[in-house]
């Protein structure tokens, strides 16, 4: 038997006020009846008052799991490349920051990657033919992907020899020397640098290989689970880490950085103070206790003196320690690098990371397609309930 509740009842089972009560009653969505003991009243059927009020729960529910899902809370991917453990990066399970005591790019890529054989970076066709620099490196890779194969249906062996070279296409791209040998190497040499600068880029690139499920990691997976080409997967990624506020963040400290030689580090310092502006690359949301990264870059090389005192005395009034983005813009700037070296070095580096990224997500058959939650203007005729989720 059919029960009826008032209009006071219906509202508040639903959250809503009378007159959002009256368009269901208009659109069909809620049976209405008069009140036998009030005729001016009416009441409304329970069964449909409970059904729209359920359904406009699960639509909050799947809001909610889509929006936590996009910034930062739980449910997460699955992946066994990259977690954190203690204030630590681990790359399937081992510590990165011991790892790049001593490991190479490519001995770090192998473990990475779980490739059968050795790795090796060797250059694919030299340095490009206008200015190295990004612009090379993503032009190169757009050609790639605009005629590249599917990553479907293929062997992760094949698809592993395929990423070492593109891994090397985007080396030679900011500037590495051709040839083969471990990319520090390479890539020292195509700087004019020393051994002992090849070995702080061997140290910096292993550092920051991955770091778990980062947005250009997101995006590389992206395409990988529509099924893009392996160098269409990396573009994807690298384009996002291209970012400001991402891969390019030493961008912003290189920049603090010129200030600090120009005015001095106490004027930068007491005017970003006074203003309340962040100093970029100071602290980091996953490393409470400061970047272990960071730290163990700038443990093997003297910053200029300048930069030192800076970075010491921000420290000192912030509490606040210096990320890896600091390490990297300070190692370029004490070495002299190439003017785009330090996203260089991290785009190379990176691609390892994305590479790994997008052929894992070739195990998992679904494509990855969040829901938008649409709150523009209704068009005109269109049935507002109709869009309630069921």
């Amino acid at each position: 038997m059919s029960s009826w509740i008032s209009m006071d009842e219906a509202c508040r089972q639903l959250g809503v006020r009378a007159q959002t009560v009256y368009a269901y009653v208009s659109r069909g969505k809620l049976e209405v009846m008069p009140d036998p003991a009030e005729t001016r009243r009416s009441l409304y059927r329970a069964e449909h008052v409970a059904a729209l009020a359920k359904r406009k729960q699960a639509g909050r529910k799947h809001e909610t799991l889509a929006t936590n899902t996009l910034f930062g809370a739980e449910p997460s991917i699955p992946t066994a490349l990259t977690a954190f453990f203690k204030g630590r990066p681990h790359y399937r399970g081992r510590d990165a920051v011991a790892l790049a005591e001593s490991a190479t790019l490519e001995e770090a890529a192998q473990w990475m990657w779980e490739a059968e054989q050795p790795v090796d970076f060797a250059s694919v066709g030299g340095k490009p033919a206008g200015p190295a620099g990004r612009a090379a490196a993503f032009t190169a890779l757009a050609q790639l992907a605009a005629s590249g194969h599917s990553t479907r249906g293929r062997l992760t062996r094949v698809l592993h020899q395929e990423g070492q070279g593109l891994v090397g296409l985007v080396a030679d791209a900011f500037g590495a020397g051709p040839g083969t040998g471990p990319l520090h190497q390479r890539l020292a040499r195509g700087w004019n640098q020393t051994p002992v600068v090849a070995e702080l880029l061997r140290t910096a690139m292993v550092l920051l290989l991955d770091h778990e499920l980062t947005s250009s990691a997101f995006a590389a997976r992206i395409a990988a689970s529509n099924g893009a080409s392996l160098p269409a997967c990396l573009l994807a990624g690298l384009a996002t880490l291209s970012g400001p506020l991402h891969g390019d963040a030493s961008g912003r400290v290189r920049a603090l950085f010129a200030e600090v030689e120009r005015l001095g580090e106490e004027q930068v310092v007491a005017h970003y103070l006074s203003t309340g502006q962040p100093f970029a690359g100071f602290g980091h949301f996953l490393y409470p206790d400061g970047d272990p990264r960071g730290a163990a870059l700038l443990a093997r090389f003297e910053p200029p003196p300048v930069i030192a005192r800076f970075i010491e005395r921000v420290t000192a009034l912030t509490g606040l320690q210096p990320n890896v983005d600091v390490a990297l813009a300070a190692l370029v700037a004490h070495h002299g690098l190439p003017p785009d070296a330090a996203f260089g070095i991290m785009a190379t580096a990176r691609s390892v990371g994305l590479l790994a990224h997008s052929i894992e997500q070739l195990g998992v058959t679904q494509v990855i397609r969040p829901r938008g939650r649409y709150v523009g203007a209704v068009p005109e005729g269109a049935n507002v309930a109709d869009s309630i989720r069921t």
